[in-house]
């Protein structure tokens, strides 16, 4: 089965390893997306604000490998506090309400004590 990896603008891809999304067959793998905006700038401070910039990121590499955040359907997100659940959950909705990917959503800690909340998806070609 071909298999086609889509960089993205994350400074750790190469020191980890990674590619920002994956297709294989029918399915593209996006990995865990933080809110680093691709220009560079720090992550936002506001949890709705960091989910928007992931869903952008996340939305921009499902593009390149020719679908889009409808074509959604799972997403596992890691909060590092409860507390920014209404915050993550009002952008994940704005985004995914028609959608309604199937969803995991859990309390993590992450990598970078700036980010509130990182995201996954797998999505499908047309």
């Amino acid at each position: 089965m071909e298999r086609r990896n889509i960089s993205g603008t994350g400074a750790y891809e190469p020191i980890v390893g990674y590619s920002r999304a994956v297709v294989v067959g029918d399915r593209v793998h996006v990995s865990g997306t933080a809110a680093n905006p691709a220009d560079g700038s720090p992550p936002p401070e506001d949890i709705y604000d960091q989910t928007r910039v992931c869903l952008e990121l996340i939305g921009t590499a499902l593009e390149q490998a020719g679908t889009s955040l409808a074509a959604v359907v799972r997403t596992r997100v890691y909060l590092v506090s409860a507390d920014d659940f209404e915050g993550f959950a009002r952008a994940h909705a704005e985004v995914f309400g028609d959608v309604r990917p199937a969803n995991t959503t859990v309390l993590a800690g992450l990598f970078d004590p700036r980010w509130k909340v990182e995201i996954e998806v797998e999505a499908v070609l047309p």
